[in-house]
């Protein structure tokens, strides 16, 4: 996808029914945090003197990309990814265990439930990145563009 309203148009595609939007609009932060989460404690070496993990990686390629979608929308989702990292990485593993599966959960009952369709990221991959940034367009309206459908109501 060469341009955000291309990614938005086409996940938006596998998210049209209130009900599927209501338990993304839950589950993509809940899956996000807890993924950082359990993701922090998985070392990886250190960088500078510092110790990284496979969260602080996950968040790096996840900026890259946002960044060559929208850096409007990637400057924000950076600061989400850092509050969550820290949030995920102080929870409980069982916390995390539990919170991730009920995201994953909220995602399928929103596809099976409400929306009939398989998920997006099924299909494409690079949909695991859009699913955030979609719903945290919606809190801010960076792309605006009625005709994709990117509002969560």
């Amino acid at each position: 996808m060469s341009t955000i309203r291309e990614a938005f148009a086409d996940y938006a595609a596998y998210h049209q029914t209130k009900g599927n939007k209501w338990f993304h609009r839950a589950g993509i932060p809940l899956i996000m945090l807890t993924l950082l989460g359990m993701l922090a404690r998985v070392g990886t070496g250190h960088l500078l003197g510092m110790r990284t993990d496979a969260a602080m990686l996950l968040i790096f390629v996840a900026t890259v990309t946002y960044i060559r979608l929208e850096w409007r929308l990637a400057i924000p989702m950076l600061i989400v990814s850092i509050a969550f990292y820290l949030v995920g990485a102080w929870l409980p593993m069982s916390v995390n265990i539990a919170l991730f599966i009920l995201g994953w959960i909220f995602q399928f009952i929103g596809h099976s439930v409400y929306e009939h369709k398989q998920p997006a990221f099924l299909r494409n991959a690079v949909h695991l990145l859009i699913g955030p940034l979609w719903i945290l367009n919606d809190v801010i309206t960076v792309v605006r563009e009625s005709r994709i459908g990117s509002r969560v109501s």
